[in-house]
Protein backbone atom coordinates (compact mmCIF):
# COMPACT_ATOMS: atom_id res chain seq x y z
CA UNK A 1 0.00 0.00 0.00
CA UNK A 2 3.42 2.62 -0.38
CA UNK A 3 1.06 3.99 -3.46
CA UNK A 4 -1.36 5.33 -0.80
CA UNK A 5 1.77 7.49 0.79
CA UNK A 6 3.14 8.50 -2.48
CA UNK A 7 0.12 9.79 -3.31
CA UNK A 8 0.08 11.99 -0.80
CA UNK A 9 3.38 12.94 -1.50
CA UNK A 10 2.48 13.51 -5.05
CA UNK A 11 -0.58 16.13 -3.11
CA UNK A 12 1.79 18.11 -1.46
CA UNK A 13 4.44 18.58 -4.13
CA UNK A 14 1.44 20.32 -6.37
CA UNK A 15 0.15 22.77 -3.59
CA UNK A 16 3.69 23.46 -3.12
CA UNK A 17 4.31 23.49 -6.70
CA UNK A 18 8.01 22.11 -6.56
CA UNK A 19 9.95 19.45 -5.22
CA UNK A 20 11.97 21.85 -3.25
CA UNK A 21 8.78 23.62 -1.22
CA UNK A 22 7.23 20.26 -0.67
CA UNK A 23 10.20 18.17 0.56
CA UNK A 24 11.12 21.61 2.95
CA UNK A 25 7.16 20.78 4.50
CA UNK A 26 7.43 16.96 4.46
CA UNK A 27 10.74 17.05 5.89
CA UNK A 28 12.40 14.70 3.44
CA UNK A 29 15.42 15.07 1.03
CA UNK A 30 14.55 16.37 -1.93
CA UNK A 31 16.47 13.84 -3.95
CA UNK A 32 14.19 11.43 -2.02
CA UNK A 33 10.67 12.55 -2.85
CA UNK A 34 12.16 13.02 -6.41
CA UNK A 35 12.45 9.84 -6.87
CA UNK A 36 9.36 8.65 -5.01
CA UNK A 37 7.10 10.72 -7.22
CA UNK A 38 9.22 8.50 -10.55
CA UNK A 39 8.18 6.06 -8.91
CA UNK A 40 4.53 6.78 -8.79
CA UNK A 41 4.62 7.48 -12.58
CA UNK A 42 6.26 4.21 -13.00
CA UNK A 43 3.40 2.28 -11.02
CA UNK A 44 0.67 4.06 -13.12
CA UNK A 45 1.92 4.19 -16.24
CA UNK A 46 1.44 7.84 -16.76
CA UNK A 47 3.50 10.99 -16.73
CA UNK A 48 2.28 13.04 -14.16
CA UNK A 49 4.48 16.26 -13.72
CA UNK A 50 6.29 18.68 -16.55
CA UNK A 51 9.09 19.16 -14.97
CA UNK A 52 11.17 21.91 -15.72
CA UNK A 53 14.42 23.73 -13.44
CA UNK A 54 12.42 26.28 -11.98
CA UNK A 55 8.69 24.84 -11.72
CA UNK A 56 6.77 21.96 -12.10
CA UNK A 57 2.97 21.99 -14.10
CA UNK A 58 0.26 18.64 -14.14
CA UNK A 59 0.06 17.10 -17.10
CA UNK A 60 -3.53 16.17 -18.16
CA UNK A 61 -3.28 12.89 -16.52
CA UNK A 62 -1.55 14.31 -13.54
CA UNK A 63 -4.65 17.31 -12.85
CA UNK A 64 -7.30 14.30 -13.09
CA UNK A 65 -5.25 12.83 -10.92
CA UNK A 66 -4.28 15.45 -8.23
CA UNK A 67 -8.13 16.37 -8.10
CA UNK A 68 -9.10 12.77 -6.81
CA UNK A 69 -6.10 12.03 -4.88
CA UNK A 70 -6.52 15.42 -2.77
CA UNK A 71 -9.96 14.60 -1.83
CA UNK A 72 -8.67 11.04 -0.56
CA UNK A 73 -5.54 12.48 1.27
CA UNK A 74 -8.15 15.81 3.02
CA UNK A 75 -10.51 12.65 3.97
CA UNK A 76 -7.90 10.50 5.39
CA UNK A 77 -6.66 13.73 7.52
CA UNK A 78 -9.71 14.76 8.35
CA UNK A 79 -10.23 11.06 9.66
CA UNK A 80 -7.02 10.85 11.81
CA UNK A 81 -7.52 14.57 13.45
CA UNK A 82 -10.86 14.14 14.43
CA UNK A 83 -9.83 10.93 16.83
CA UNK A 84 -6.72 13.64 17.86
CA UNK A 85 -9.31 16.04 18.66
CA UNK A 86 -10.79 13.65 21.61
CA UNK A 87 -7.47 13.98 23.10
CA UNK A 88 -6.38 17.63 22.63
CA UNK A 89 -7.37 20.47 21.24
CA UNK A 90 -6.88 21.69 17.43
CA UNK A 91 -3.40 22.26 16.48
CA UNK A 92 -1.25 23.00 13.09
CA UNK A 93 -0.72 25.57 10.95
CA UNK A 94 -3.84 27.87 10.00
CA UNK A 95 -3.76 29.95 6.62
CA UNK A 96 -6.16 31.96 5.44
CA UNK A 97 -6.49 34.55 2.69
CA UNK A 98 -8.00 37.68 4.71
CA UNK A 99 -9.20 40.78 3.07
CA UNK A 100 -7.07 43.58 4.17
CA UNK A 101 -8.89 46.13 5.70
CA UNK A 102 -11.30 44.20 7.45
CA UNK A 103 -8.67 42.01 8.99
CA UNK A 104 -6.78 44.51 10.23
CA UNK A 105 -9.45 47.08 11.73
CA UNK A 106 -12.19 44.80 12.42
CA UNK A 107 -10.70 40.97 13.01
CA UNK A 108 -7.90 41.83 14.72
CA UNK A 109 -9.40 41.20 18.16
CA UNK A 110 -11.17 38.40 17.03
CA UNK A 111 -7.82 37.22 16.04
CA UNK A 112 -5.99 37.79 18.88
CA UNK A 113 -8.71 36.06 21.28
CA UNK A 114 -9.18 33.15 18.82
CA UNK A 115 -5.50 32.61 19.18
CA UNK A 116 -5.58 33.01 23.14
CA UNK A 117 -8.23 30.21 22.65
CA UNK A 118 -6.12 27.80 20.76
CA UNK A 119 -2.61 28.20 21.73
CA UNK A 120 -1.86 25.07 19.84
CA UNK A 121 -2.25 26.85 16.26
CA UNK A 122 -0.08 28.67 14.62
CA UNK A 123 -1.43 31.57 11.88
CA UNK A 124 -0.20 31.71 8.61
CA UNK A 125 -2.50 35.01 6.76
CA UNK A 126 -2.16 36.52 3.64
CA UNK A 127 -3.76 39.55 3.19
CA UNK A 128 -4.38 41.04 0.36
CA UNK A 129 -7.04 42.23 -1.83
CA UNK A 130 -6.73 40.06 -4.62
CA UNK A 131 -9.01 36.60 -4.85
CA UNK A 132 -6.73 33.56 -3.76
CA UNK A 133 -7.31 31.14 -5.43
CA UNK A 134 -8.13 27.93 -3.23
CA UNK A 135 -8.02 25.13 -5.27
CA UNK A 136 -3.93 26.13 -6.71
CA UNK A 137 -2.65 27.97 -3.24
CA UNK A 138 -2.42 26.17 0.26
CA UNK A 139 -5.18 28.35 2.22
CA UNK A 140 -7.48 26.51 4.62
CA UNK A 141 -10.14 29.21 3.93
CA UNK A 142 -10.78 32.42 2.83
CA UNK A 143 -12.75 35.34 4.54
CA UNK A 144 -14.49 37.38 2.04
CA UNK A 145 -16.56 40.37 1.68
CA UNK A 146 -20.11 40.03 -0.91
CA UNK A 147 -21.29 36.85 -2.62
CA UNK A 148 -18.64 34.69 -3.69
CA UNK A 149 -18.01 34.50 -7.35
CA UNK A 150 -17.02 30.69 -7.40
CA UNK A 151 -19.81 27.94 -7.48
CA UNK A 152 -17.33 25.65 -7.39
CA UNK A 153 -16.01 26.69 -3.50
CA UNK A 154 -17.75 26.08 -0.73
CA UNK A 155 -19.33 29.22 0.79
CA UNK A 156 -20.26 29.47 4.87
CA UNK A 157 -21.79 32.78 5.88
CA UNK A 158 -20.53 34.53 8.80
CA UNK A 159 -22.41 37.93 9.26
CA UNK A 160 -23.85 41.07 7.56
CA UNK A 161 -22.34 43.66 7.82
CA UNK A 162 -24.69 47.09 7.86
CA UNK A 163 -23.29 50.24 5.47
CA UNK A 164 -23.96 54.14 6.25
CA UNK A 165 -22.83 57.18 5.26
CA UNK A 166 -20.38 58.97 6.84
CA UNK A 167 -18.30 62.48 6.06
CA UNK A 168 -16.58 64.56 8.74
CA UNK A 169 -17.89 67.27 10.39
CA UNK A 170 -15.57 69.89 9.02
CA UNK A 171 -16.37 68.52 5.87
CA UNK A 172 -19.99 68.85 6.38
CA UNK A 173 -19.30 72.30 7.86
CA UNK A 174 -17.66 73.39 4.58
CA UNK A 175 -19.75 72.04 1.73
CA UNK A 176 -23.18 71.96 3.62
CA UNK A 177 -24.83 68.64 4.64
CA UNK A 178 -27.68 66.60 2.26
CA UNK A 179 -30.87 66.55 3.25
CA UNK A 180 -31.64 64.01 0.30
CA UNK A 181 -29.85 60.98 -1.48
CA UNK A 182 -30.13 63.26 -4.72
CA UNK A 183 -28.08 66.06 -2.85
CA UNK A 184 -25.47 63.32 -3.07
CA UNK A 185 -24.90 64.77 -6.60
CA UNK A 186 -23.22 68.16 -5.34
CA UNK A 187 -20.88 66.66 -2.95
CA UNK A 188 -17.28 65.06 -3.18
CA UNK A 189 -18.37 61.33 -2.52
CA UNK A 190 -15.58 58.65 -2.00
CA UNK A 191 -16.28 55.43 -3.54
CA UNK A 192 -14.68 52.41 -4.95
CA UNK A 193 -13.03 52.65 -8.34
CA UNK A 194 -15.22 50.85 -10.39
CA UNK A 195 -18.87 52.42 -8.59
CA UNK A 196 -19.62 55.23 -10.33
CA UNK A 197 -23.75 54.77 -8.57
CA UNK A 198 -24.53 54.11 -5.15
CA UNK A 199 -27.81 52.35 -3.92
CA UNK A 200 -29.26 53.27 -0.97
CA UNK A 201 -32.25 52.07 1.34
CA UNK A 202 -34.72 53.73 3.50
CA UNK A 203 -38.11 52.07 5.22
CA UNK A 204 -40.06 53.40 2.61
CA UNK A 205 -37.85 52.79 -1.08
CA UNK A 206 -34.90 52.27 -2.70
CA UNK A 207 -32.88 54.81 -4.82
CA UNK A 208 -30.05 54.96 -6.88
CA UNK A 209 -27.63 57.91 -7.43
CA UNK A 210 -24.80 59.11 -9.67
CA UNK A 211 -21.45 59.94 -7.67
CA UNK A 212 -18.74 62.08 -8.54
CA UNK A 213 -15.43 62.50 -7.18
CA UNK A 214 -11.82 63.74 -7.73
CA UNK A 215 -10.25 60.49 -5.91
CA UNK A 216 -10.35 57.43 -7.97
CA UNK A 217 -9.75 54.51 -5.47
CA UNK A 218 -9.32 50.82 -4.67
CA UNK A 219 -8.57 50.54 -1.03
CA UNK A 220 -11.26 51.12 1.85
CA UNK A 221 -8.37 51.93 4.24
CA UNK A 222 -7.70 54.89 1.94
CA UNK A 223 -10.97 55.92 1.14
CA UNK A 224 -11.60 56.03 4.98
CA UNK A 225 -8.85 58.04 5.92
CA UNK A 226 -9.71 60.96 3.69
CA UNK A 227 -13.07 61.25 4.74
CA UNK A 228 -11.33 61.43 8.20
CA UNK A 229 -9.51 64.19 6.13
CA UNK A 230 -12.11 66.06 5.09
CA UNK A 231 -12.21 65.01 1.37
CA UNK A 232 -15.80 64.10 1.34
CA UNK A 233 -18.64 61.53 1.96
CA UNK A 234 -17.87 57.79 2.08
CA UNK A 235 -20.35 55.17 2.40
CA UNK A 236 -19.27 52.21 4.08
CA UNK A 237 -19.56 48.61 6.74
CA UNK A 238 -20.14 50.85 9.99
CA UNK A 239 -17.50 48.35 11.98
CA UNK A 240 -14.24 49.99 9.67
CA UNK A 241 -15.00 53.29 10.84
CA UNK A 242 -15.92 52.55 14.42
CA UNK A 243 -12.49 54.36 15.46
CA UNK A 244 -13.27 57.45 13.76
CA UNK A 245 -16.90 57.57 15.04
CA UNK A 246 -15.74 57.24 18.68
CA UNK A 247 -13.45 59.82 18.00
CA UNK A 248 -15.81 62.17 16.52
CA UNK A 249 -13.42 62.40 13.13
CA UNK A 250 -16.52 61.24 11.31
CA UNK A 251 -20.39 61.59 11.58
CA UNK A 252 -23.20 60.09 10.03
CA UNK A 253 -24.27 61.37 7.02
CA UNK A 254 -28.60 61.18 5.93
CA UNK A 255 -29.28 58.97 9.01
CA UNK A 256 -32.53 57.65 7.79
CA UNK A 257 -30.68 56.03 4.91
CA UNK A 258 -28.27 52.98 4.55
CA UNK A 259 -26.61 51.23 1.95
CA UNK A 260 -27.27 47.68 0.93
CA UNK A 261 -25.90 45.30 3.81
CA UNK A 262 -22.71 43.24 2.71
CA UNK A 263 -22.99 39.38 3.35
CA UNK A 264 -19.18 38.16 4.83
CA UNK A 265 -18.54 34.28 4.03
CA UNK A 266 -15.78 32.27 4.84
CA UNK A 267 -14.65 30.13 1.64
CA UNK A 268 -12.95 26.95 1.71
CA UNK A 269 -12.39 24.64 -1.26
CA UNK A 270 -13.24 21.29 0.22
CA UNK A 271 -16.32 20.22 3.36
CA UNK A 272 -13.64 18.19 5.21
CA UNK A 273 -12.07 20.71 7.10
CA UNK A 274 -9.64 19.83 9.52
CA UNK A 275 -10.35 20.87 13.35
CA UNK A 276 -8.44 24.23 13.50
CA UNK A 277 -10.02 25.78 10.12
CA UNK A 278 -14.08 24.25 11.95
CA UNK A 279 -13.07 26.10 14.93
CA UNK A 280 -11.99 29.41 13.07
CA UNK A 281 -15.17 29.74 11.35
CA UNK A 282 -17.21 28.73 14.22
CA UNK A 283 -15.64 31.54 16.11
CA UNK A 284 -16.40 33.91 13.51
CA UNK A 285 -19.52 33.46 12.90
CA UNK A 286 -20.23 33.37 16.67
CA UNK A 287 -18.62 36.86 16.58
CA UNK A 288 -19.93 37.91 13.06
CA UNK A 289 -23.61 37.29 13.69
CA UNK A 290 -23.66 39.60 16.41
CA UNK A 291 -22.97 42.66 14.42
Amino acid sequence: MEFLNDMALFVEVVKARSFRGAADIIGMPNSTLSRRISALEKTIGLRLLHRTTRRITLTEAGQIYFERCKRIVDEAKLAHEQLGEMLEQPSGVLRASLPVDFAVTYMAPLIAEFARLYPGIVFDFDLTSRRADLVSEPFDVAIRIGEPENSQLIARPLGVLPVYLYASPRYLDRSGEPAEPDDLAHHECLGIKKSNTWTLHNEARTTEVSIGSRFKLNSVGMICRLAALDMGIIMMWEKIVADDLASGRLCRVLPQWHGTPVSVYAVTETRLLPAKTQHFIKFLQKHLSKV
